[in-house]
């Protein structure tokens, strides 16, 4: 998988580059409360960069199918870092909400979704092989690193050296690595002809269908994120939360593992539904359980399906949309998530705050079992045709 010339050099670079991914925004609220002393104001900004990257992410991926990734990222990457050194400033001068909010949304607009990007840098590289499967399982993989190393990382910083180190380590790994990420230009798919009655790839209905069940999923994310944390105050252990939300990481990250050295004969579309199944599965367990001690493999287990489903999900985007709107189409994964995301820590804020943490827990379920319904419901969507393979 790493024997073609550059391969390594846009794989390191796009993994320091997806670092801030999971570091910005526990770095923000981090320094905003820390300067504020207000959870609700630092939410707020954070879920503001959450929000307006999703609702960018489709109109960037667009962008690079039609110029390129150097020629967008690089722009874009020079943006989101000043608007977060303007943000910090701000915060540091005490300025108006609303001027923490302006900084905040084009932090977010000017996002890179840099995992779709290498994804889509595979897909030119591997298209029609064997190996397409197991460097996607290796980017799942990847993304679990940097959540189970990223939030970690910057917390410490925040906490244990000063509240602005984390999102000054984080700007360094989003400037560093999407910059040296575009210099690798041997390995940047090529730009296809635009053609202008190509449409969009949310018009094309499998593509319809894995955004509305990763919106539930990351719900699910969003959601499980928060009340974890509150779960592990509940009963007097705030200092195990980094190790139950690693624990779900961890899941993933050898469930991928494993999905990846596999050779599959069973069609995407099954491996798909399946994997929703087995995701709802390995969340019932943490409804029924009141001990932290209980909790950690818990959690474990229910990151099992984390990996298999993103992999193929991310797999059936690439056989359903057009080469020249791949980029576009994996985009619209990541606006779908992103939306779940804030939509889930809204909603799992607000009933632990009325019901307690374990009994919360219950909205996470019912996100997993919307998820199953609606790919089993529009699987047929999802069939694709078997590429023939190439060595």
């Amino acid at each position: 998988m790493f024997s073609a010339p550059g391969v390594k050099g846009f794989v390191i670079a796009g993994l320091i580059g997806r670092m801030p991914m999971s570091m910005l925004g526990i770095g923000i609220i981090l320094l905003i409360e820390a300067l504020t002393d207000s959870f609700a104001m630092a939410g707020a900004v954070a879920a503001t960069v959450n929000v307006s990257y999703a609702v960018a992410a489709p109109l960037t991926g667009r962008l690079v199918d039609r110029f390129g990734q150097a020629r967008v990222i690089v722009p874009l990457t020079l943006t989101q870092g000043a608007a977060l050194t303007a943000l910090m400033l701000c915060a540091h001068l005490r300025a108006p909400s609303w001027v923490l909010f302006a900084a905040g949304v084009v932090t977010g607009a000017s996002s890179v979704s840099l995992g779709s990007l290498v994804r889509a840098r595979w897909s030119h590289l591997l298209a029609g092989s064997a190996r397409l499967h197991a460097a996607f399982s290796f980017e799942s993989v990847a993304d679990e690193i940097v959540f189970v190393a990223g939030p970690a990382l910057v917390t410490a910083l925040a906490t244990m050296v000063n509240p602005y180190a984390g999102l000054i380590v984080a700007l360094a790994c989003l400037v560093g690595g999407t910059l040296a990420f575009a210099a690798q230009r041997g390995t940047e798919p090529p730009v296809r002809p635009y053609d202008r009655h190509s449409g969009t790839p949310i018009t094309i209905p499998g593509v319809v269908l894995l955004s509305c069940v990763f919106l539930a999923m990351g719900a699910v994310f969003g959601s499980l994120d928060l009340i974890t944390v509150a779960f592990a105050e509940e009963h007097g252990a705030k200092a195990a939360a980094g190790l139950l939300l690693a624990a779900i990481a961890c899941g993933s990250l050898v469930s991928g593992l494993w999905y990846g050295a596999r050779q599959w004969k069973v069609s995407l579309r099954r491996r798909f539904v399946r994997a929703l199944g087995v995701f709802a599965l390995g969340l019932t367990p943490i409804i029924l359980i009141g001990d932290v001690r209980v909790m950690a493999p818990a959690l474990f287990l229910a990151g099992l399906a984390i990996s298999p489903t993103i992999i193929t999900g991310y797999t059936l985007i690439e056989r359903m949309v057009p080469a020249n709107l791949l980029t576009e189409g994996m985009a619209w994964l990541s606006t779908a998530i992103g939306f779940g995301v804030a939509l889930g820590a809204w909603a799992g804020g607000r009933l632990t705050d009325a019901f307690g943490a374990s009994n919360a827990y219950g909205f996470s379920f019912a996100c997993a079992l919307l998820a199953v319904i609606i790919g089993v419901g529009g699987s047929a969507w999802l069939r694709t045709p078997v590429p023939q393979q190439q060595s």
